[in-house]
């Protein structure tokens, strides 16, 4: 067959596309049940750290930063219901901080600095990674554990470098990175729901 013919063969249909992303996502979930005490043990963590007076940061690259951005967000702004806002922070939001770093120590520690000037002991720190093998969280992690803060970390591939750094940790399975993100999408949203019955309603 010619090269061009080929090439042209192996195009997905638009049906087939959709077909195996809505299969990658009932993998994920499936996956993710598998997980699911563990899932509640992270709910747990989170909820214990805003009932002490915690703050929660989070951080993350690409897609995994959306997601990071998305978490913190929701915490401090609202999930369900009317309530107080929960003291968390995201370390990817402000990209003048991130480019300053970046340009001035090397992209590696856009997340590490912040990480330093904001947590503290009774804090946690909420990596997103699919990889779990990127610098700039690696270095993130062992900033937050010299500053008395816990690491969570919600990862894909085995856990990478990042898991032996972390306090806790879920990995979901598979190399599929959209796949995984859709499942830390599910444990994110847990987490919300789960915080969101920390704060008087109705503020």
């Amino acid at each position: 067959m010619p090269s061009q013919a080929r090439e042209h063969a192996s195009i997905a249909t638009t049906k087939e596309i959709v077909a195996r992303r809505l299969a990658r996502a009932i993998e994920a979930t499936a996956l993710l049940a598998k997980q699911a005490t563990s899932v509640e043990e992270v709910c747990d963590l989170a909820r214990a750290t805003l009932e002490r007076g915690g703050l929660i940061a989070t951080a993350g690259n690409g897609g995994s930063a959306a997601e990071a951005l998305h978490l913190a967000e929701e915490l401090v702004g609202r999930y369900e219901h009317n309530r107080a806002p929960l003291r968390a922070v995201c370390l990817c939001a402000d990209p003048t901080a991130m480019s300053c770093i970046a340009n001035d120590y090397g992209f590696e520690h856009v997340f590490a600095r912040p990480a330093t000037a904001v947590l503290r002991s009774g804090d946690l720190l909420v990596l997103f990674s699919t990889s779990g093998n990127s610098a700039n969280l690696l270095l993130a992690a062992r900033a937050a554990k010299d500053r008395g803060a816990r690491v969570l970390g919600i990862l894909g591939k085995g856990g990478g470098k990042l898991l032996p750094l972390c306090d806790h940790a879920i990995v979901v399975g598979g190399e599929d990175s959209a796949m995984i993100q859709e499942a830390h999408q599910i444990i994110m949203h847990a987490v919300c729901e789960a915080c969101d019955q920390l704060a008087p309603t109705n503020v």
